[in-house]
């Protein structure tokens, strides 16, 4: 990532969130602006590789400005950054396109680890925030075709619908409260039974089945 664009209103938090950034992604140039307005002038002339994006702003919220750059902005990584934690806030910024949600309150060590992690495929996702995700989605309803279609067992179609919206070993074993290694053979399984040979392929076909929306 060569660029940042950091739209956050309060002055300290500004300056502590372009720290991170800067620590977290090496010679990436950042833009920090506090305002909507702002925002909207250097999106009309620059493209960015990551926008940090916080919610309650002074000319309204950063979920405006987070689907006006998932419209005109599509290759642009965007994360909220944020103090809200509730469910409103959360579904409603990950519907609109929000590929990450970070709390504030977080230690900097945290959330420089959480950026580093977009390179490796990871969803930047507070821990609270992803326990709430991945339990949200554990509860969804199997799909009936999935299990008809490809021999899936229940356990093995949940494991599946994680990987497929993106989640790491790690945060599915917290979500199913299974170890690492009973996710790494359910993922063997899942391969198997797909006839696929990773994570991107089991996605596709998980779009097929109806295990998650395309």
């Amino acid at each position: 990532m060569q660029s940042a664009l950091i739209l956050e209103d309060q002055p300290e938090s500004r300056d502590w969130l372009d720290g991170i950034v800067s620590e977290a992604l090496p010679g990436i140039a950042v833009d920090a602006v506090d305002s909507l307005t702002q925002a909207r002038c250097l999106l009309a002339r620059t493209h960015y590789d990551l926008a940090l994006l916080d919610i309650s702003l002074p000319d309204g919220s950063g979920t405006d400005l987070l689907r006006q750059v998932r419209a005109s902005h599509a290759n642009t990584y965007v994360v909220m950054a944020t103090i809200y934690d509730d469910d409103e806030h959360l579904f409603a910024a990950l519907k609109d396109g929000a590929q990450g949600f970070l709390l504030k309150d977080q230690p900097r060590e945290r959330l420089v680890e959480q950026l580093r992690g977009i390179s490796r495929g990871e969803p930047p996702l507070s821990p609270s925030i992803a326990r709430r995700v991945l339990r949200h989605f554990r509860h969804v309803a199997p799909s009936l075709s999935c299990t008809s279609q490809t021999g899936l067992t229940p356990r093995e179609e949940e494991v599946l619908r994680l990987l497929a919206n993106g989640y790491n070993r790690c945060d599915i074993s917290l979500a199913l409260e299974i170890s690492g290694n009973t996710v790494a053979a359910h993922t063997k399984q899942i391969y198997r039974k797909l006839n696929v040979s990773g994570r991107a392929e089991a996605t596709l076909q998980a779009v097929r089945l109806g295990v998650v929306d395309g």
